[in-house]
This record gives C-alpha cells, structure tokens and sequence, in this order.
C-alpha cells in the first residue's frame, strides 16, 4: 500500500528526541497528525502526541507510529513532514502539494 504521507529523516529523529526526552510510551502513544478548520487560508495542520483512535489510519516510520483520523487523511495525502532548524526558525514544516494557497507563517492552506 503506498503510504499516506511521508516524514523526512530530520522529522523522524527530532521525534525521536522528543520521545526520549519525556520519555513517551512508545507501544501506546504516537504522533498524531491532523487538519482542522481555522487561520488565515482555511485550514490548520496539527500535530501532537496520542493514542489511536478506533477509526485512526496508522502509519510506521522506523520505530514512530503516526495517527491520522480520516478526514484528516484527505488533506494529508501526498504531503512530506520535514523539521527545520535554522535561521529563519525552528519547528516541524508540511509541505502540502495540494495546497492552492497557504499563509505566510506556512501554518494553515486551503485546497
């Protein structure tokens, strides 16, 4: 099955650290990714650590499990989470190549 979206090295380690640093359950918890109704263009990405829900799609990278309920998954799809680190700021980044328009913070889209 093709995956739903895909998660750099550079994302898949600063999760790693962060799992390791508040020493996460690993076998109960994941990442959750998801998109909700709001900012400036529409539509927000989230992400935070949960546990599955019953209706949640459930993706592995390496040790990671991510959870994306299903309407999320329509936004979702095709999308690269990346973790940036530099001058301009520091924080998790979502490409979204369905996006037609996005904020200048990169935080919100529309479709």
């Amino acid at each position: 099955m093709e995956s739903l979206l895909t998660i750099t090295d550079k994302a898949i380690e600063h999760i790693n650290q962060i799992f390791e640093s508040e020493d996460k359950d690993r076998e109960l918890i994941g990442v959750r990714l998801g998109v909700i109704g709001g900012g400036c263009s529409g539509l927000s990405y989230k992400i935070d650590f949960g546990e599955k829900l019953e209706k949640d799609n459930v993706l592995m990278f390496n040790t990671i499990k991510i959870f994306i309920d299903p309407k999320s998954s329509i936004y979702l799809r095709g999308v690269e989470l990346d973790f940036k680190d530099g001058l301009n700021g520091k924080g998790f980044v979502f490409s979204n190549p369905n996006a037609q328009n996005t904020c200048g913070c990169g935080e919100s889209f529309s479709v």
